[in-house]
């Protein structure tokens, strides 16, 4: 699911085609759930289209013309959509799933994982991009990104697992006072209820997450999705088969890596080294 360009679709606009997708549907005598296995869906996904909360992606248009009697009505719009420049449709996609999630397991072995990012460090991220983007299209990305840290921070959070590289947190992403500040920042988050951090150490003979980053969520509905990211974009993986392939390397991450004793010492230890 990828796009040409960064885009976010104006909110009103979304929520015209959210009523249109459920004006559709209610004339075709079909329920969310009903729609949602036609269309190989989850039910989440129609429902946070009809209430204007997710986009409706030029794929899943094309599939509700074919089994609604829209005649091509939801593709058109779709593509004519106003856009906003921000982020990627297929981004905007993961981030509707990583705010709904009830559990969410994400390996990483180049960055951290967005959700543990400090301001500081997403910023050095993007300043890092090849190739560069303007000054205020980096403070758009990290605002955005800072603000899914939300998440982290709910009366009820969902039960988040992170394993990563240890290489990640010895790089020093402009300079010292970023980096240390990263590294007091994974401590505290390293406390919060439902956050299991661990390490993947350096100089393992055995390693399960050699094929790149990859995350794993399970929906409001108790479904499963994966998340797979490229140079070039991203995809989402809603395969049983295919997720039933990253759970099992996930499993096999934590058991190579770091436990979330030995995860937080190190931490310490490296916060030591001042």
């Amino acid at each position: 699911m990828h796009s040409k360009k960064p885009q976010r679709r104006n909110a009103s606009a979304m929520k015209l085609v959210g009523k249109l997708v459920a004006l559709f549907r209610v004339a075709a005598g079909l329920t969310q759930a009903q729609l949602a296995t036609e269309a190989g869906v989850q039910v989440e996904t129609i429902a946070s289209i009809e209430q204007g909360r997710r986009s409706l992606l030029p794929d899943l248009a094309e599939r509700l013309d074919e089994l609604l009697p829209t005649k091509g009505a939801l593709a058109t719009a779709v593509e004519n959509l106003p856009e906003v420049d921000l982020i990627p449709a297929w981004a905007e996609q993961y981030m509707d799933l990583e705010r709904e999630a009830l559990a969410l397991s994400w390996w990483e072995n180049a960055v951290l994982p967005g959700l543990l990012q400090t301001e500081a460090y997403a910023r050095a991220l993007f300043r890092n991009r090849v190739p560069a983007i303007s000054a205020a299209e980096i403070e758009n990305r990290v605002a955005t990104r800072v603000k899914r840290h939300e998440i982290l921070h709910r009366d009820t959070p969902p039960t988040l697992s992170f394993v990563f590289s240890e290489a990640i947190i010895r790089d020093r992403l402009d300079g010292d006072k970023v980096y240390f500040a990263t590294l007091q920042h994974l401590r505290k988050c390293a406390d919060l209820p439902g956050v299991s951090m661990q390490v993947m150490p350096l100089g393992r003979t055995s390693h399960a997450g050699l094929g790149g980053p990859f995350i794993v969520l399970e929906t409001p509905d108790f479904q499963r999705i994966g998340y797979t990211e490229t140079q070039r974009g991203s995809r989402i993986v809603p395969e049983p088969n295919e997720v039933a392939i990253l759970v099992q390397k996930y499993g096999m991450l934590r058991t190579q890596a770091l436990n979330t004793d030995e995860t937080k010492g190190l931490l310490e230890s490296l916060l030591g080294e001042r």
